[in-house]
């Protein structure tokens, strides 16, 4: 049975770096018998996370449903039915975008924190699927793991979501000019990501 992917795009420009990498590991899957999807954050209605905790108080393996009625569900709806999930987001001001903050802000609901217990928990320890993420740096990568969040939220992000990361891409000296296309040695990885996770 062909197994169905997952992308998600929290930059703000369509055919920018992450997009196309995105893009590219998206079609490898599908070269290798994958269905994929791909989702841009930017076009999606998703409200600010008010940490009300609603989501978190009742009990139970399921994720805990959010109060606000906007595509979230839709998108986390999708992911439950996904075996893997590429997802990418350019690094701004030393971390992840707004966009994809604001939605991993959201999956609070994969842990149950009611009020008087101290700690949130998570509601499953399974991480049955796959990752691959995917950042962009104007520094060189090697420096962009040392002084930029973004590869650990990214990596918070899939866990959350349950999912284990298999491949970190990070694209480096991304800002060389105004509209960078990624290097051929980044695309090739995610080419190979993209058939890893088909496969």
């Amino acid at each position: 049975m062909a197994k169905t992917i997952l992308g998600i795009v929290g930059s703000y420009r369509k055919n920018g770096i992450i997009d196309r990498l995105v893009t590219e590991a998206l079609l490898s899957a599908e070269a290798s018998g994958a269905v994929t999807k791909k989702i841009y954050l930017t076009d999606a209605q998703i409200e600010f996370c008010t940490n009300c905790r609603h989501c978190m108080q009742e009990p139970g393996p399921e994720r805990g449903k959010c109060i606000h009625d906007d595509d979230m569900e839709a998108i986390l709806k999708e992911w439950e039915k996904c075996d893997g999930l590429i997802i990418g987001s350019p690094v701004n001001f030393y971390n992840v975008t707004a966009v994809t903050r604001k939605f991993m802000e959201r999956l609070i609901g994969f842990a149950y924190w009611p009020w008087g217990q101290p700690s949130p928990v998570m509601r499953s320890k399974k991480k049955d699927k796959a990752a691959v993420l995917i950042t962009a740096t104007a520094m060189p990568a090697i420096m962009g793991h040392f002084f930029t969040g973004a590869p650990r939220a990214l990596k918070l992000t899939v866990e959350t979501m349950g999912a284990k990361p298999i491949k970190t891409i990070f694209a480096g000296l991304a800002a060389q000019q105004e509209k960078s296309p990624p290097s051929e040695k980044a695309i090739r990885q995610a080419q190979a990501a993209g058939r890893h996770l088909a496969g």
